[in-house]
């Protein structure tokens, strides 16, 4: 089983490691790093780490391409993107541990121009005769139709493909509405769909089953350390990670959908799919480098998580 990713927007991600940071005053950084980014990228990272060959396709700027090529190679990520005029983002995250926070400044992004917006929906079409399922995932830069993640659906649901969706604001409300097989909005997200605050449990589980009406067959919802409901037709469970120490929660959201893939591979059961993803995410916020810890540690991570049903009105 086969997997692609699509990262329009990507962003270099310049990592500060700063305790007890501060606004409107100087700090005192202990670390910094540089690493390829971009949510598709971090789910290709957690694949691979999880056995499986993964592809990797969006936009690139010509300018900056040494890290990403360096990073696709190191994690043997079939590079698939489409490159385009300038440089790809830098995004800033400041990592305070101390206070267990991240502070993001995320920058546009480059305009990629129409013909490799062209490029790019071939380029997909050509993926999707040897790869089965597709991940959607970040945010769109200037210029491009908030219809798109829309459009790139169609076209694999048209060849049988299987979809996880995983953005925000507009393209989100498009993206939803075409049908992919997983939407995986976190807890603000799926308030701005709807429109309104999730109040409750009970008003979070019917906001994600209003979503499965578009086809969906399964809505998952990430709300941060109260963990995340897992909602298909049949029915709902809220897995609720242990606590551990962690270090940041950048990618959390991304090994969440690693997981949920994984599993949906495996076969698994809903709430045991719910319990291995969670374990993903849990693995995630445990480090800073992207990747999945070792094996015995993500069983551990697994049978710790707790899985209940949650029993929706009908």
């Amino acid at each position: 089983m086969k997997i692609a990713t699509v990262t329009l927007n990507p962003a270099i991600d310049q990592t500060v490691s700063v305790d007890n940071f501060r606004t409107n005053t100087v700090n005192r950084g202990q670390s910094m790093s540089l690493q390829a980014g971009g949510k598709g990228i971090n789910v290709a990272s957690f694949l691979v780490d999880a056995g499986y060959a993964v592809a990797a396709t969006g936009f690139l700027g010509q300018d900056n391409l040494e890290i990403f090529e360096r990073f696709f190679a190191l994690q043997h990520i079939n590079d698939a993107f489409v490159r385009i005029p300038g440089s790809t983002r830098t995004g800033v995250k400041i990592v305070d541990e101390a206070n267990i926070q991240t502070t993001d400044i995320n920058l546009p992004g480059q305009m990629p121009p129409q013909d490799a917006l062209d490029a790019l929906l071939k380029r997909i079409e050509q993926l999707s005769a040897s790869y089965d399922w597709f991940v959607l995932a970040g945010s769109l830069p200037p210029g491009v139709p908030t219809t798109i993640y829309a459009t790139v659906i169609d076209l694999l649901k048209a060849r049988g493909k299987s979809i996880t969706l995983d953005t925000s604001h507009d393209a989100l409300h498009k993206g939803v509405l075409a049908g992919p097989t997983i939407v995986k909005p976190n807890i603000d997200e799926l308030q701005q769909l709807v429109g309104h605050i999730l109040a409750d449990e009970a008003a979070i589980e019917q906001a994600a089953r209003q979503l499965l009406e578009n086809g969906s067959q399964l809505v998952v919802i990430s709300m941060g350390e109260k963990g995340a409901m897992f909602v298909n037709r049949e029915a709902s469970f809220i897995a609720t990670p242990p606590r551990v120490p962690v270090k940041s929660t950048v990618g959390a959201g991304d090994a969440m959908v690693a997981g949920l893939i994984v599993g949906h591979i495996q076969g698994l059961d809903l709430p045991t799919c719910a319990r291995l993803a969670t374990a993903f995410s849990i693995g995630a916020i445990t480090r800073t480098d992207f990747h999945l810890p070792a094996v015995e540690t993500l069983q551990a991570y697994t049978q710790q998580v707790s899985v209940r049903a949650y029993q929706h009105s009908s």
